[in-house]
């Protein structure tokens, strides 16, 4: 029999798992978190005050902003630096001249870029779906909504856990570190001015990915110092690409490489969390029907790795040719949805991206 202080003992453990890291007492089996990719995107235009309201209501354990600068120095969200396709910029004369093409990470674009306008002519522009043909529906909040900075969704975040009563975590992602080092900027520096002059990001749920292993090793251990139960995440790209902060050095790996054993081994001296696509852990043949896993969980566990996969989308399109329907490739399925989320879960993923947050609730039992 337990004696009373080990009683309390217990129970603290368990009330502390249970709103720090999102385990279920009193068993203490951890529960997937889910992660609003872009906030809820399948619902309102990705990276708006609007998108990640609706996750936090729909359920969503984190958001996530992607984060790319201004010419000022401001972080704001965007999912990349190239605005031509997710606002109204080209609707704007005024800034007509400021179209042009930049190389990043190995690639050309052509478009408007964040780094071109301060935070002021950025919040002259109006965020617009982008997957406009998919998401018609999305289409009519086209023009309602600005660019948000990443100081205006903390501060919204914070006034929304507060109001509802619970932990709202943050999934950041520094977007294309060496293209912004390349141009004078020190995105990093940025972020963790801003988490440490914020309360909420000092104590709230955070976890900080990219694509990059630079700017991880830089950013492990200053961002535990501010915020000790953050976690830092290695997104992987498809198999045969370089690492981009690799590119220019011959010892670069690709990021299949580095999802074999040793790899991992690697990838967990700066890193906690792996953030592959889901196609690296279910292949897909060239008609979309799902092929036999890989076994990438599981080696990710062996390595003390967590494993947080993106994105499931909820469009027919989107799904493994399995679980299509035959009522248009546009068409939401939210059956099929929910039976691709779960076919992960049973493979052991620990989190995963989703741009419908309501959808991955009912996937494992909480909807």
């Amino acid at each position: 029999m337990l004696t009373r202080r080990q009683a309390m003992g217990l129970a603290g453990t368990i009330a502390m798992f249970s709103a720090r890291h999102a385990y279920a007492a009193p068993s203490l089996v951890p529960v997937p978190l889910v992660m609003a990719h872009r906030g809820a995107s399948a619902l309102r235009p990705e990276h708006t005050l609007a998108s990640y309201a609706r996750a936090i209501a729909d359920g969503a354990d984190y958001i996530e902003p992607d984060l790319v600068p201004t010419r000022d120095g401001v972080l704001v969200a965007r999912h990349e630096s190239n605005i031509a396709t997710t606002t109204d910029v080209a609707d704007h004369p005024e800034f007509a001249s400021r179209r042009r093409t930049v190389m990043i990470d190995g690639g050309t674009e052509a478009g408007w870029f964040t780094t071109d306008f301060t935070l002021q002519e950025l919040k002259r522009l109006r965020a617009k779906e982008r997957l406009a043909e998919v998401r018609a529906h999305n289409t009519r909040y086209d023009g309602h909504f600005d660019i948000p900075t990443f100081e205006e969704i903390i501060d919204f975040v914070a006034a929304e856990a507060a109001a509802r009563g619970r932990e709202i975590g943050l999934i950041p992602e520094i977007k294309n570190s060496t293209h912004f080092h390349q141009m004078g900027y020190a995105p990093e520096d940025m972020f963790l001015q801003v988490i440490a002059a914020h309360e909420y990001t000092r104590y709230c749920p955070l976890e900080v990915q990219s694509f990059e292993s630079g700017n991880l090793k830089f950013l492990y251990d200053r961002v535990k110092n501010i915020n000790p139960q953050a976690r830092l995440m290695f997104l992987m790209g498809e198999r045969g690409e370089r690492v981009p902060d690799t590119l220019r050095t011959e010892q670069g790996k690709t990021f299949g490489e580095l999802m074999t054993s040793a790899g991992l081994q690697q990838v967990r001296r700066y890193a906690d969390v792996i953030g592959p696509s889901n196609a690296d852990i279910i292949p897909r043949d060239a008609s979309g029907a799902w092929l036999r896993p890989s076994s990438l969980i599981e080696d990710a566990h062996r390595a003390g790795l967590l494993v947080h996969s993106y994105t499931f989308r909820p469009e027919n399109r989107f799904l493994p040719l399995q679980l299509r329907n035959d009522r248009g490739d546009n068409v939401r399925n939210p059956q099929g949805a929910i039976a691709e989320i779960q076919r992960y879960l049973d493979l052991g993923l620990d989190g995963f991206f989703t741009d419908d947050p309501a959808l991955g609730r009912q996937a494992i039992g909480l909807g």
